[in-house]
């Protein structure tokens, strides 16, 4: 699928855009409000080419750190929160008035992971940001620094790029940095390193060219960019990494000029629920499950019958998020289970007729029906 990817781009109608907090606070020094004005007028030249465009800024710790005086990014976290709420509000700020000098109305949306992770919330989120890209809103996404907790951050809003890409069902992610793309050493430290034009977004060996860590304002790095771009492949999103100082970067993409970094998806985009169910980060439980109905997910994804789980791990209720796993530990496919844990020990080994005599009752004939699966091995 790698072949005419960059020509797809003029034809992209949906795209996210992730701007970067060395960018947004020129490497710490306070908000840039021209280079926010120029990314401002590029989106609405994406808008007047008929393309619709929901904005993902970083920035509000580094905004914080630099009206507060701080020179190093703090490591305790409610340090971080009371930096983000003091910067949130110069981001924004920002943001709104680059738009309205174009013309434009924008709306703040903040995000945590359990927004994402819960199905109502998620749908709730997904309507919203779609909604208002129908009224001709410019949606400002950010994770919300200031009320998440350290287990369950995204990680530099990479991956909220990502996951924002899937609700919205996004033709395109671009990540804007500071560098011109993903390079196959540092070239910082090494002058003849190669920039990577283009690769398939799924390839595990990206991975080892991306250092380790981010830089001294953000949580990411190139790490999180490459994972991100894997995880909006899930639904057919193609991912740009470009650098965001050079001039007309976004109208240069949109016209499949070769700018930065292409990873492109290997599949066609899967079903709305199910870009959800892969993109889930927390996982309640496990259901251990025979060769023969391992088999058949992977070979068919078909739903889970009871008869073919023979061990229940975890703690979950009815409607959370498990993993479906092969004798030999790997992860055949995961999805949201209709039944808690209690009952799922109950009734595992036996066929779905018996559930009826066993519990009192039957919800569903299946641990997992098949429309809340997503298949994760290889082959799914």
């Amino acid at each position: 699928m790698s072949r005419g990817m960059r020509e797809r781009l003029p034809h992209a109608i949906r795209w996210v855009v992730k701007v970067g907090s060395a960018l947004v606070t020129s490497d710490g020094q306070g908000v840039a409000r021209g280079a926010i004005q120029g990314w401002a007028s590029e989106v609405v030249g994406l808008r007047r080419g008929g393309r619709q465009a929901t904005l993902v800024s970083s920035g509000a710790v580094a905004e914080g750190m630099s009206r507060l005086g701080w020179s190093q990014r703090p490591n305790a976290l409610y340090q971080l929160q009371a930096a983000a709420a003091v910067g949130q509000m110069g981001v924004v700020e920002a943001w709104e008035s680059g738009f309205r000098a174009e013309g434009l109305r924008t709306a703040q949306v903040l995000l945590t992971h359990d927004d994402l992770a819960n199905r109502r919330r998620y749908l709730n989120a997904r309507t919203t940001l779609r909604e208002l890209l129908r009224l001709g809103v410019v949606p400002v996404v950010n994770e919300n620094d200031t009320v998440v907790t350290d287990e369950i951050r995204f990680g530099d809003n990479d991956t909220l790029a990502a996951l924002v890409a899937n609700l919205v069902e996004a033709d395109v992610l671009v990540i804007l940095t500071d560098q011109e793309g993903l390079y196959d050493a540092d070239p910082r430290r090494h002058p003849e390193a190669r920039l990577i034009r283009e690769a398939s977004a799924e390839d595990p060996g990206l991975e080892r060219y991306c250092g380790s860590g981010g830089g001294a304002l953000g949580r990411g790095g190139m790490l999180t960019k490459v994972q991100a771009a894997a995880r909006a492949a899930r639904s057919g999103c193609i991912t740009v990494i470009a650098s965001g100082r050079e001039r007309d970067v976004l109208a240069r993409i949109a016209a499949g000029e070769r700018l930065g970094t292409l990873l492109y998806p290997e599949r066609e985009p899967v079903a709305a629920r199910k870009q959800w169910l892969a993109s889930h980060l927390r996982l309640r439980g496990r259901l251990w499950l025979d060769e023969g109905a391992a088999r058949v997910l992977r070979e068919a994804g078909s739903s889970l019958l009871p008869v073919g789980v023979t061990r229940v791990e975890g703690r979950f209720s009815r409607g959370e998020m498990v993993a479906c796993l092969a004798p030999d530990g790997r992860e055949v496919a995961r999805g949201l289970v209709n039944y808690s844990a209690k009952e799922a020990r109950q009734i595992l080994g036996r066929p779905s007729r018996e559930i009826q005599s066993i519990l009192g009752y039957v919800d569903e004939p299946e641990l997992i029906h098949r429309d809340n699966m997503v298949v994760t091995a290889d082959g799914g």
